[in-house]
């Protein structure tokens, strides 16, 4: 096994569950948004 692999994985890993979670808030504050002004 390379460490280099692994670091690389990780760091991919990273950013994409970071990305994941940024579209995640952004859909929660979304749905909040439109259930305020649909309420």
């Amino acid at each position: 096994m390379e460490p280099k692999h692994d670091i690389s994985f990780w760091t991919k890993y990273k950013k994409f569950a970071t990305t994941e979670i940024l579209m995640y808030l952004i859909m929660i504050i979304g749905i909040g948004l439109g259930i305020i002004f649909l309420s």
